[in-house]
């Protein structure tokens, strides 16, 4: 990506060009999942240090062991997250 960034590429036009649009569109996709998950685990991270590791966010109550196993930095219980989220 880095290196087509200073090229004159017409996707609309080069037959590679759909190829392009695509690579760059899933690159931005995975950037943000990833940019994601980071921000998950400094929140569990945070959590951790503060002591609040390991009860859901929602009901307060213990998130099991097995959930947390699964998912290292989940922050609400199995109970509650099938709950929808309230908005921010």
């Amino acid at each position: 990506m880095e290196s087509s960034a200073t090229t004159n590429i017409d996707d609309e036009h080069d037959p590679e060009g759909a190829t392009v649009a695509y690579e760059r569109a899933q690159m931005h996709t995975l950037l943000d999942q990833a940019r994601g998950r980071l921000d998950e685990i400094d929140r569990a991270v945070a959590a951790l240090r503060s002591g609040e590791y390991g009860t859901c966010e929602r009901c307060g109550q213990p998130i099991g062991g097995p959930r947390l196993a699964a998912r290292p930095a989940t922050r609400r219980c199995r109970s509650c997250a099938d709950l929808p989220r309230e908005p921010a």
